[in-house]
């Protein structure tokens, strides 16, 4: 019997990793032949090698008897399906238009295209973008409905814990998030894969401005605390909403074990991950809470609030472009190390000149903002400055190893930092009974996951931690420099507004002049950016 695929001392090696070691094999023609091997055994490089897409360090690869090389690849390919981890279509398209681009390229027969729908029973769904077919609304709706019940339940003893009986109500009315945010969970991986993050921002602005003005309405008729209820439902509704507007996709009564099967097999342990990072970053406030005043917890959680939003719209923003972007390349280790090393240096070159601009103003602006009353909030806003400031590094290392699909990394790295972490809150809260203390041992986790985090990415990619931190420490003494100077300025005898102007004017020169003096490279590269969009924006306005 003739062989259709032979190997001959197959190898695929980038850097010092070798992924594909002389692999000689041969597979029959009609034979069924699989693969089986845990996650980087080098199955889907293989099948890349196989098809071209990835050129071998050493060995060759005959397919239906013909040499497969660079000139003979497209000749050989005719005779060649192939399909390797997800389907590439376009998702404006529906399925038959779909399949009438692969109809005409390969110069089959019209019929063919209706056969092959009824073979995978999408006959019934043939004028449907394929964007709108529904890959986990039911699972995410079902997760959301269940911790909405549990919530509902046991608001009555989180209110109790807190000896506080009105949060019950709160508790339950707020939970109701949780039905709009399953929705709002798919529409944003919808984005994601698509990459329109114009459509994500154009929402959240609207979004936020009107739910910002419920709870300004709200609060200023005398709601109360029922304001900040109305404003997270408003926000998040009216964002489901407006999502399921611009974005061309619909929930639809669908369910398939399968697919739940696939997604539980590799989502279980991210999910058991989220929930032990929010149960963990919930407790610091929930100790706070219960063990001191309640006006103590406010300042907290207001000192916390600006310094996360900054760095939720700037790291937020580069890193749900970064696991799309990763999971595509991750076969390809320099091109991974090349993407997450830019992604570590312009985020960090963006958030901490503004953590460490937000520290240094941080008085003027809680004078300005909320008034002296919540002037007790500027050292938690300063310290939570300087905690928020590695996030970029944090996101950076989380998202590629799940890129790389190995979220049993991911999960072992939460079990690691939330050991930790939970013996440092412990610390803080019997040995120094200070709030501060618990907001410094915040810091102090934070600086050791950075380590953590870091740790797998030097055997999986070669861009360890130490790497890691001198591609950063430009921005982080340029940042620092910056700080000095705007802290200085702010023992000027000025009122909050003019100072804050001077200062935030005065910092962004230092910060942005240093740079170009310096010639960071991630100045140059942000430089680059913005010529080439305006060019192209000029170029598309001539057209």
């Amino acid at each position: 019997m003739d062989e259709c695929v032979v190997t001959v001392g197959l190898c695929k090696r980038y850097g010092k990793e070798t992924c594909v070691d002389r692999l000689s094999l041969k597979v029959p023609e009609g034979a069924v032949y699989g693969f089986l091997g845990p996650n980087g055994a080098g199955k889907t490089t293989t099948l890349k090698m196989l098809l071209g897409l990835v050129h071998p360090s050493e060995g060759s690869v005959r397919l239906m008897g013909h040499e497969l090389t660079p000139r003979t690849r497209l000749a050989v390919l005719k005779e060649v399906g192939s399909l390797i981890e997800s389907p590439s279509y376009y998702g404006h398209l529906t399925a038959r238009e779909n399949l009438e681009i692969v109809r005409r390229l390969r110069g089959l027969p019209a019929g063919e295209i209706d056969e092959a729908l009824r073979t995978v029973r999408l006959d019934g769904q043939a004028r449907k973008p394929v964007s709108h077919f529904s890959l986990g609304m039911k699972q995410r709706l079902g997760i959301a409905a269940a911790l909405y019940g549990l919530l509902f339940l046991l608001a009555p003893a989180i209110g109790a814990f807190f000896a506080m009986e009105a949060l019950a109500p709160v508790l339950r009315v707020l939970a109701l998030i949780l039905l709009p945010g399953a929705l709002v969970s798919v529409q944003n991986a919808v984005i994601a894969r698509e990459m329109a993050f114009r459509k994500l921002m154009a929402a959240s602005l609207i979004c936020t401005a009107l739910s910002g003005a419920v709870g300004i309405a709200m609060a200023a008729a005398g709601a109360g605390y029922w304001a900040l209820v109305a404003q997270q439902l408003t926000n998040q509704l009216s964002l489901a909403l407006v999502l399921l507007w611009l974005v061309k996709w619909r929930p639809r009564a669908l369910f398939s074990w399968a697919r739940v099967k696939v997604l539980i097999r590799f989502g279980w342990k991210l999910l058991a991950s989220s929930l032990l990072e929010t149960g963990y970053n919930n407790l610091r406030t929930a100790v706070i809470g219960k063990k001191y005043a309640q006006e103590t917890l406010g300042f907290y959680n207001r000192g916390k609030q600006f310094p996360e939003l900054v760095m939720n719209a700037v790291n937020g923003s580069i890193q749900s472009v970064m696991l799309p972007v990763l999971a595509d390349e991750q076969d390809d280790v320099p091109r991974m190390k090349q993407m997450m090393r830019r992604s570590v240096m312009v985020s960090s070159f963006l958030v901490l000149p503004m953590m460490a601009g937000l520290a240094a103003v941080a008085e003027p602006l809680v004078r300005l903002l909320l008034t002296d009353k919540w002037l007790p909030c500027v050292p938690f806003l300063q310290i939570c400055c300087i905690d928020f400031a590695f996030y970029p590094i944090h996101t950076a290392n989380l998202q590629a190893i799940n890129a790389m699909g190995r979220s049993d990394v991911f999960l072992r790295l939460e079990l690691i930092k939330k050991s930790y972490g939970l013996i440092i809150l412990a610390a803080t809260v019997f040995l120094f009974d200070s709030v501060y203390a618990i907001a410094w041992g915040a810091v102090a986790s934070t600086l050791l996951a950075a380590v953590v985090n870091a740790s797998p990415n030097r055997r999986l990619l070669g861009y360890g931690y130490l790497e890691q931190m001198r591609d950063v420490l430009p921005a982080m003494g340029l940042a620092a420099a910056m700080f000095a100077a705007v802290w200085a300025l702010g023992r000027l005898p000025l009122a909050p507004f003019p100072l804050l102007v001077l200062q935030v004017l005065a910092g962004a020169a230092i910060y942005g002049g240093l740079a170009l003096v310096l010639r960071l490279e991630s100045m140059r590269y942000l430089m680059d950016l913005l010529r080439g969009l305006n060019a192209r924006r000029h170029g598309e306005a001539k057209a």
